[in-house]
């Protein structure tokens, strides 16, 4: 047996190539074409996709987002500015919408410039996003919409002041009993039930309804109760019969004076006390000035220091102690008779008796020239004017004193037919009515101007709604009473004399005091913000017809000169006025 012979590998052909393996499919040493292109197209998607956002997004970046409406208005692609001209010209007219309201079966309608609606072009467009947008922003901008609620907003104060004047047209207040006389006739006064506008919940409807777009709302009259009865006014009445059947006599030593039933009439009536009752109130100061003389010489009664002008000249008229008889002891004594019977012989006694103004006090003060006069106009005759003339007759010689604080409703109070003021037309809230004392914001204009020349603080005012050309602009007073007053101090180291006077078509109030500067000058800006006056036809009973007067905002402060130098300036006070409405009466042409 052989040995086998050792194999041997084939010889290599020379000139032709080895075919080389095929790589396993797992084998990463050499990546395939398809691997090495995956990383540039996802560079390539990314890019694409950051310029699909960031591209638009440059494009959106400094204006409104696109798609944006507010109440219908396409604001977007705008700039903030063109946006808010946009809103202004094409939605604050759509918005302005009055309310309608109905009060115990009664219509009337309130504007939106009465209630100080506005439409808050900044808050409206505050809720768009703007700026430059998130990728959410883009999308939304490109493809949908955004839909935003108009802002509106009011102004809270002049609501009140327009409900105010609707509640004047409106109230009855309760009547409570009360005994007067005509003659020697007392007549009694029923008790009766009233009804009041409940202001605060008027304030909020009209408020809800113009934020919701207008429309009508139903006002609440909640009912007004009397504290006095029938009852109480018949016991009353029977008093009062009573208390003029005889004179009452006054006695002093030997000396009498008898006070006649004509005179205890005029001077006598029953009011409210508060609980339920009607209780007398007897005029003795009056009275006494019509009888003390009998008891007292003329020339042993007091008298306050005071001023009178002279030939243009304040001279002083000195205090004099004196004796008279107490007038509250008087009214005490004889409303006690008056209420419950008994002896009407009342006896008095004489007591020294001191001027409530000394002359010192007066000569101390100062009051030596005149610091500020002013004068306005108005037409003769009609009801507005009594008022005027009657409120000057009342300040005329009032003294007010070093740092004191004057105020025409504290002083005046609250004016009444028994006081000598009528029925006059007077706008409150917008709204013109009558009421007792209608006018008398003049004669406070009037004062105000000569407190404003004479350099004095002013502590509380409130223009008029609407500008009025008989008045400087930016220097008018509404007054009011209780609530709407006018306020000045004296803030300078000596006193300050109210001297008034009037004609059928004037009045005049003229300070007089010492003076501090050389004089007290205006500065007045220019008008602007002018807003245009609806027009509309009344054809309600006593319509009165306005020819309209466009509103506008003003600025008025004060410059003062001394020794030819400015020394002061007051800060600036701006007044807004509200465009009054052209009235057309129907029927009469007007």
């Amino acid at each position: 047996m052989k040995d086998k012979e050792p194999s041997v590998p084939p010889a290599p052909v020379f000139g032709v190539a080895a075919a080389p393996e095929r790589p396993s499919a797992y084998d990463d040493t050499d990546p395939p074409r398809r691997r090495r292109l995956l990383p540039g197209l996802g560079l390539f998607i990314v890019v694409l996709a950051a310029l699909a956002y960031v591209v638009p997004a440059v494009l959106m970046s400094g204006s409104v987002l696109r798609g944006t409406h507010v109440a219908g208005v396409d604001i977007g692609g705008l700039t903030v500015t063109q946006a808010a001209d946009k809103l202004r010209n094409e939605l604050g007219t759509k918005l302005s919408k009055p309310v309608v309201v109905e009060i115990g079966g009664r219509k009337d309608t309130v504007q939106p410039d009465e209630a100080g609606l506005e439409l808050d072009v900044v808050g409206t467009i505050g809720q768009a996003p703007s700026g430059f947008p998130d990728p959410q922003e883009v999308w939304q901008g490109l493809t949908g919409t955004t839909e935003l609620q108009p802002k509106v907003s009011i102004d809270s104060s002049q609501l009140t002041s327009t409900v105010e004047g609707l509640a004047e047209g409106v109230d009855k207040p309760a009547v409570e009993g009360r005994v007067v006389f005509a003659g020697l006739q007392p007549k009694g006064r029923e008790p009766a039930d009233g009804v009041l506008l409940d202001r605060d919940d008027a304030v909020r409807q009209i408020g809800d309804a113009f934020l919701r777009g207008g429309g009508t709302v139903v006002l609440t009259l909640r009912p007004a109760k009397p504290a006095t009865t029938s009852e109480a006014l018949q016991t009353a009445l029977v008093k009062a019969r009573k208390a003029v059947a005889a004179p009452i006599t006054l006695t002093l030593g030997d000396k009498q004076a008898q006070i006649p039933p004509a005179l205890i009439a005029a001077n006598l009536t029953f009011n409210p006390d508060g609980d339920g009752s009607l209780v007398p109130e007897f005029d003795a100061k009056t009275v006494l000035a019509n009888v003390e003389s009998t008891l007292v010489d003329a020339a042993q009664q007091p008298r306050d220091a005071t001023y009178q002008i002279v030939d243009g000249k304040p001279v002083l008229v000195p205090a004099r102690t004196g004796r008279g008889v107490n007038d509250k002891l008087l009214a005490r004594d004889a409303e006690k008779v008056f209420d419950t019977g008994g002896e009407r012989t009342i006896p008095v006694r004489l007591g020294i008796v001191e001027p409530a103004v000394s002359t010192q006090q007066v000569r101390g003060l100062g009051i030596k020239e005149i610091v500020g006069s002013f004068t306005t106009t108005f037409d003769c005759c009609q009801p507005r004017a009594k008022n005027i003339q009657r409120m000057a007759q009342q300040l005329d010689g009032h003294l007010v004193r070093p740092g004191q604080t004057f105020s025409i409703n504290e002083v005046v109070g609250e004016r009444t037919v028994e006081d000598g003021y009528v029925e006059a037309g007077q706008i409150v809230g917008g709204r013109m009515v009558n009421i007792v004392g209608g006018g008398v914001s003049q004669f406070a204009t009037t004062m105000y101007n000569a407190a404003f020349f004479g350099g004095f603080d002013d502590v509380e005012h409130q223009p008029m709604d609407y500008y009025a050309s008989r008045y400087p602009a930016g220097r008018d007073v509404a007054l009011l009473y209780p609530d709407t007053d006018l306020k000045w101090r004296n803030d300078s180291e000596h006193g300050v004399l109210i001297k008034t006077a009037f004609t059928d078509t004037s009045v005049t109030v003229t300070l007089w005091s010492t003076k501090r500067y050389d004089k007290v000058e205006p500065v007045t800006s220019e008008r602007r913000d002018y807003k245009p006056f609806r027009r509309e036809v009344s054809s309600e009973p006593g319509c009165l017809p306005t020819a309209g007067e466009q509103g506008f905002t003003i600025d008025v402060a004060r410059v003062f000169y001394k020794d030819g130098k400015v020394v002061k300036k007051d800060k600036k006070l701006t007044t807004e006025y509200r465009p009054q409405a052209q009235i057309t009466c129907a029927g009469t042409g007007q």
